[in-house]
């Protein structure tokens, strides 16, 4: 495991996994942090380990004794909490690391999708670039050589390639400053949360992210129901998951309903979380007593939805990148070759 300010997902999802076997077969923390500590290549890992180790030989619960690292969220600090209290911690740590593999296989699918158009659009510029730069320059002196002018818009792409070609140097460093300030935002956790908050609010890409949101509070209730936190608290946890301001605006009016004496298929419905197939599939679960079941599976219905999506997005964006740039590439091309062909065929 990596030190940062708090663990990566796959970090959290590991460790929880991990643990989860380690108490499951009967070993205490203290002695499975050691084990988990010998099978760790990283020192800051190492690190890690030990400090839990250290502080559960103390006599200290296991909760008490990764919340003393400041690695782990809240969140998890509070359901182990309740494992450790109802007994069930190895159940807990299962659910808790579902949950981080399922943060950790969006994350994934996202920067797959986002990857691959920002390549292509790299390459776009690239491409028009050496056009403009290299290529209509040698048409200019054919042009020049044949006593005859380029078309208006090959002499505005020439004139803006000649002023790219001027002040290239201080380009270059700009360019590179603006890659390095992407870098960082995509980096940092502030720049993360700004990003998405963008993109939950931008209007092409609002419902994938409403669905995400959607998806991460079934499974932020199931995560909380199993490890037998009540609905208020487990709304409270769910809150600090989502990281989607409408989908944290509605768990409010659902916790407001909750207030009225209103039971939790009532106050989801009220709230708009789910759709009325999955507010009815709530319902049916919560008079079953089957709730914590049927907010699995509206997550894992959420999952294959956001991975259509995601699939319907980049075989829209693919061919359309493509033929942007046929088109921008076959226009320069076509405003100094048609011009040419003319003269030729006059000449000829």
């Amino acid at each position: 495991m990596k030190k940062t300010t708090l663990l990566s997902n796959a970090e959290i999802a590991a460790f929880c996994r991990q643990t989860s076997m380690i108490i499951h077969a009967g070993i205490t923390p203290a002695e499975g942090m050691i084990i988990l500590k010998n099978d760790t290549i990283d020192s800051e890992g190492k690190a890690i380990l030990e400090q839990i180790a250290n502080s559960s030989r103390r006599g200290n619960l296991f909760f008490r004794s990764l919340e003393e690292t400041g690695m782990f969220p809240n969140y998890v600090i509070r359901l182990i909490a309740l494992g450790e209290e109802s007994g069930n911690l190895d159940d807990v740590l299962t659910s808790l690391a579902d949950y981080y593999e399922r943060e950790e296989n969006i994350s994934a699918n996202i920067k797959s999708a986002v990857t691959y158009p920002l390549i292509m659009i790299v390459m776009m510029l690239l491409v028009i670039l050496v056009l403009i730069v290299k290529v209509l320059p040698i048409f200019e002196q054919v042009f020049a050589q044949l006593g005859t002018q380029m078309s208006p818009l090959s002499e505005s792409l020439l004139a803006l390639g000649t002023t790219l070609s001027r002040y290239s140097m201080g380009i270059t460093f700009a360019f590179f400053i603006i890659i390095a300030a992407v870098f960082i935002t995509f980096k940092s956790s502030a720049g993360q949360k700004m990003i998405v908050r963008f993109l939950s609010r931008f209007p092409l890409t609002k419902g994938f992210y409403d669905n995400i949101a959607a998806g991460r509070f079934a499974s932020g209730m199931y995560l909380a129901f199993s490890s037998g936190m009540d609905t208020y608290h487990s709304l409270d946890m769910i809150s600090e998951l989502v990281e989607n301001e409408e989908m944290q605006r509605k768990i409010e009016v659902c916790k407001a309903e909750l207030k009225k004496d209103a039971n939790l298929p009532e106050s989801l419905a009220k709230a708009g979380i789910f759709s009325n197939l999955y507010s009815r599939m709530v319902n049916v679960g919560f008079r079953s007593g089957c709730v914590d079941e049927v907010m699995k599976q509206i997550s894992r219905n959420y999952d294959e939805e956001t991975e259509k999506q995601l699939g319907h997005v980049i075989s829209i964006i693919e061919p359309t990148l493509v033929i942007i740039l046929s088109l921008i590439v076959g226009m320069i091309l076509m405003s100094v070759l048609l011009p040419l062909m003319g003269i030729m065929s006059s000449i000829g």
